[in-house]
This record gives C-alpha cells, sequence and structure tokens, in this order.
C-alpha cells in the first residue's frame, strides 16, 4: 500500500473556492476508485489556513489511476487557492497490518 501525506496553506480569500473543489476530489476518490482506500482532508490547528490530504492506496497503479479521475480535474483546476507548493510526503502503512481493516483489499 501507498500512503500520502500532503501539506498545502491556502490562500484566506481563497478558502471557500479550495473547499468545495478538495470535498468534490476526496468523496470521489473514496466513492469511485476501487484503489483508493482512505482520502481525509483535515484543518491545521494552530493555522486555519494549513490543509493537510491523508490519501491511502493500494497500489502504485491505484494512484495514477486517481489522477486520471474526473474528481482530481477538479482539484487541479483549483490549484491556484494555494498559497505555495504543495508538500506531499509518501509513507508506508504500518498499523493497522490486516488488509481487511482496508475494506475494499
Amino acid at each position: 500500500m501507498l500512503a500520502i501525506w500532503v501539506k498545502v496553506r491556502v490562500k484566506p480569500d481563497q478558502k471557500k473556492r479550495f473547499l468545495e473543489a478538495i470535498e468534490i476530489d476526496a468523496l470521489g476518490s473514496e466513492r469511485d476508485e476501487p484503489g483508493c482506500l482512505q482520502f481525509n482532508v483535515l484543518q491545521d490547528d494552530q493555522d486555519e489556513n494549513v490543509y493537510y490530504f491523508y490519501e491511502v492506496y493500494k497500489d502504485m497503479a491505484a494512484l495514477e489511476a486517481h489522477r486520471a479521475a474526473p474528481h482530481y480535474a477538479t482539484w487541479r483546476a483549483a490549484a491556484d487557492t494555494l498559497d505555495g507548493p504543495t508538500a506531499p510526503t509518501r509513507c508506508k502503512t504500518v498499523f493497522p497490518a490486516d488488509r481487511v481493516y482496508w475494506g475494499k483489499m
């Protein structure tokens, strides 16, 4: 499995547009992509303009399918809402290790 932790900073005056676009992407990812096992969006408690995405994919092919999905295009079209580049970190999942936990596996 492949997990990605992405940090983004949003322009304060673009927050509404950002949230609308990332909601479409996150919900579409979990609903429409068999290889997307989790897609959470979190807001930083100290800085309301910082958000984190926690995404888990079955494998690299699932991540590539995510990037080709229509809801991802909605998110990419709103990239100008960000205040700087995204900061992704790729991770390997450790716990829970039971594949049954991830449901779609």
